[in-house]
């Protein structure tokens, strides 16, 4: 029945938590404690990685985290359908994600998504043990270095709101920066002769007839 387009993913009985709408009416907190990218405490608690990965499931379950349906794209070249539970996975992702996003600037941001991605894409077509992929973990690796936190997130009815990030010694994210107005940090002013400078470009490309501020979609349905 599965494979029916027509039939809702919640054919599935889950067995390692529960539909969003079971989960607690009330919202539960919960603290993750990273190093270097690694889980290395929950709520206050040191756990090997796998009691860290078996707590995060319990939680997490419990709260109906992690539950998802996937087309998937086959190497033969079908698409398959599924409905997979990964609470632990969902939860800790989400945490860490908190971490990445104090920690990393936007290219080596893009960079650790882009290996991300492969090394998944890898995994699945059962190539771990090829050199890229070795060598994009090595990478990941070196990124996750810096990845160190403690992050605290609140569980409601299948979903994971950010509540606190502390002790992230790496953080580049600093308050007097980031504020739109005049602060002790950078001055908003100071931005103007950046995006004077970065319009140098757009205003060469204007002149040279390449840039259209039509509508694209009304475009295309002219020449179709």
């Amino acid at each position: 029945d599965l494979e029916s387009m027509e039939t809702p993913m919640t054919i599935v009985n889950p067995v390692m938590g529960v539909w969003p709408k079971d989960a607690p009416e009330k919202q539960e907190e919960v603290t993750l404690r990273f190093v270097s990218g690694r889980c290395v405490e929950m709520n206050g608690e040191k756990m090997t990685p796998l009691k860290v990965l078996q707590t995060a499931n319990k939680i997490a379950g419990r709260n109906g985290i992690g539950i998802s349906q996937a087309l998937e794209n086959r190497i033969l070249g079908t698409k398959s359908r599924g409905v997979y539970e990964a609470p632990g996975m969902e939860l800790l992702a989400k945490a860490l994600q908190c971490v990445y996003q104090a920690v990393l600037d936007r290219r080596s941001t893009a960079l650790f998504h882009h290996l991300s991605r492969h090394v998944a894409d890898q995994i699945y077509d059962g190539r771990y043990f090829d050199p890229s992929t070795r060598t994009a973990i090595n990478a990941i690796w070196e990124l996750a270095e810096r990845a160190t936190g403690t992050v605290k997130l609140g569980l409601y009815k299948g979903h994971a709101h950010f509540l606190a990030l502390t002790d992230c010694p790496h953080s580049i994210y600093f308050e007097e920066d980031s504020s739109m107005e005049a602060s002790a940090g950078l001055n908003p002013v100071s931005s103007q002769g950046y995006l004077e400078v970065s319009s140098v470009e757009a205003k060469a490309l204007a002149k040279a007839g390449q840039i259209s501020t039509e509508s694209v979609w009304a475009k295309r349905r002219k020449t179709a």
